[in-house]
């Protein structure tokens, strides 16, 4: 991931606070819908990126510039890899799509932190860590 890359998701999370942010990094960042609609938890806790969204999203792998990685934010500023967040990315015990993951902790003055997840055959553990 570029610096540049970075800072505009760091300006999606700022900009989507005080809900979470959500969307994916090919060649450019795409920022996505944060769809999320449970009753029971807000999307200040939660994130789903929206149906076509997600379509155009899943088609990037038959094309020439793949997503690599999906990132959304935590409304708390802490940057890991949440339950479920897990329980979202892996199916039948593999990650469902073949990106890593990129959490942002931001609060409501700034961004606290970020970190990037990569499957390792077995979970998702963190590969980098950055504090803006």
């Amino acid at each position: 991931m570029t610096p540049a890359q970075l800072a505009e998701i760091y300006a999606h999370a700022r900009a989507a606070f005080p809900a979470e942010c959500c969307g994916y990094v090919t060649d450019v960042v795409v920022r996505c819908t944060n769809a999320w609609q449970d009753p029971g938890r807000g999307t200040d806790t939660a994130f789903a990126i929206d149906g076509a969204e997600l379509i155009a999203f899943a088609r990037t792998f038959d094309g020439p510039a793949p997503a690599r990685v999906v990132y959304h934010s935590h409304t708390h500023g802490r940057a890991y890899f949440s339950s479920l967040d897990r329980a979202v990315a892996i199916i039948g015990g593999a990650p469902a799509y073949p990106v890593e993951h990129l959490v942002v902790g931001v609060t409501a003055a700034h961004v606290v932190e970020a970190a990037r997840f990569a499957w390792d055959g077995a979970d998702y553990v963190e590969v980098a860590r950055w504090v803006p």
